[in-house]
């Protein structure tokens, strides 16, 4: 492999400040927002339906993490990788504005909204490739969830690595075979072994 690239919420930005932000700006207890979210996890519902099932308009525009916002374990890892010869990418389902929070520690990023193709859709993963300049299989690709993530990166031919973070990776359980890591610092020996 000679490209890893990560999903960016919940893979390398804790989304909690976030969320917390988005109840506060719609006037929503955060306890109540964050439950609905769970519970629309748990039933493998899209989590945007949280506006409709509390009666409320969502916010303009979610309010990009900053730097901040990065797990403790991200840029570690990230420095760990460079300095193994990967070179990196950051891609998600996102704004635009969230690439920001990581464009400096990466070699390339990517969000759905201005790809205008959203996970787990084979264009994304066509997209990253070609953004990579790398063939899929000298891909890996990391993240938190198993629909949006880990299967549709293996379907497109890269090698996928299960963060178990956040809602979705607690819940999703990933395919046998595929490697499951609880921290970033696990990435580099996950990868040395594939």
């Amino acid at each position: 492999m000679s490209h890893v690239v990560f999903d960016v919420g919940e893979t390398l930005v804790d989304e909690t400040h976030a969320w917390e932000r988005l109840a506060d700006e719609a006037r929503v207890p955060r306890f109540t927002l964050m439950g609905v979210i769970g519970g629309l996890a748990a039933r493998g519902e899209p989590h945007g339906r949280v506006w409709e099932l509390l009666g409320v308009d969502p916010p303009a525009e979610p309010v990009a993490p900053g730097g901040s916002d990065l797990y403790p374990d991200a840029l570690p890892c990230l420095g760990e990788l460079r300095d193994g010869g990967y070179r990196l990418g950051a891609a998600g389902n996102m704004p635009e504005s969230f690439e920001q929070t990581v464009r400096a520690y990466v070699d390339f990023t990517g969000s759905s909204r201005r790809w205008g193709v959203w996970k787990p859709d084979a264009g994304f993963f066509e997209r990253l490739a070609a953004e990579a300049g790398e063939e899929p299989e000298r891909i890996a690709y990391v993240g938190d969830r198993v629909d949006n993530d880990v299967l549709p990166a293996q379907r497109a031919g890269m090698f996928a690595v299960h963060v178990r973070r956040g809602p979705w990776g607690h819940m999703h359980t990933p395919p046998p075979g595929t490697p499951q890591i609880r921290s970033l610092a696990e990435l580099p020996e996950v990868l040395a072994r594939a």
